[in-house]
């Protein structure tokens, strides 16, 4: 191995360049950091009325790390397999705490980037009366996934999308769940016309709203890597 000398002002400048060049390197992967990340399986961070978990609860995950600028944009990278069953349901979490006589008005907009392969559905999972009643509502769904119970109606036109509505137990919960005939990746949701619907069926009474919850239910990625992003998120109540 042959080593050249050139001299110490020689040297000071090539010193001084790759200083120049780490501070660069350093300074864009400062600039393109997340506000908070963990790869933690129920990690949670609270901003902005929002809060996020990564909430990996399912048997047979993989790996999954969850990051997020603010409260209502956040993402994940994910390896979930090829195995059925529901592996995780990440998700940004935002409390109504009202009846939903009381909640003259309810809705939410979104948009999502996700992958084009796996088995998932984008999904809000909204709570009454504790977890006495869950609705799903599937904006989104890819590979071999499906809500739980019976279907009870197809083509539905409730608050300006059209669902077909499935009604189920899950233990001692009762789950309606909305799976859009169509998938969409960016919509205004109107929680109210939902409710509503429900209210005019019969299945329920008024009950206490808590959690309005948005995010991915993931099965799992085929084996491959995968990134799933919430690129915004609003709410609305009144």
């Amino acid at each position: 191995m042959l080593t050249v000398y050139r001299g110490d002002k020689e040297m000071k400048k090539v010193c001084f360049i790759t200083i120049i060049v780490l501070t660069l390197c350093i300074s864009t992967h400062l600039a393109w950091a997340a506000a908070w990340s963990s790869c933690d399986r129920y990690a949670s961070w609270s901003n902005g009325g929002y809060t996020i978990y990564n909430n990996i609860w399912g048997g047979g995950a993989g790996w999954q790390c969850i990051w997020a600028n603010n409260g209502s944009n956040w993402g994940i990278t994910c390896n979930h397999g090829s195995s059925g069953g529901i592996k995780s349901y990440p998700n940004s979490t935002k409390w109504l705490n009202k009846n939903t006589n009381n909640t003259p008005y309810c809705g939410t907009w979104f948009s999502v980037s996700r992958p084009g392969n796996g088995a998932y559905t984008t999904t809000f999972d909204v709570w009454g009366n504790g977890e006495r009643y869950e609705i799903m509502m599937w904006m989104n769904k890819v590979g071999a996934v499906g809500p739980i119970g019976s279907q009870q109606y197809s083509n539905q036109s409730i608050g300006g999308h059209s669902w077909n509505v499935y009604r189920g137990w899950n233990g001692s919960i009762e789950v309606f769940s909305f799976v859009r005939t169509g998938n969409t990746n960016s919509a205004n949701v109107d929680h109210k016309a939902i409710w509503n619907w429900l209210q005019s069926r019969g299945w329920w009474n008024n009950p206490y709203i808590g959690k309005i919850q948005l995010g991915f239910e993931i099965t799992n990625t085929s084996n491959s890597n995968a990134a799933f992003t919430c690129n915004g998120r609003s709410d609305w109540n009144g």
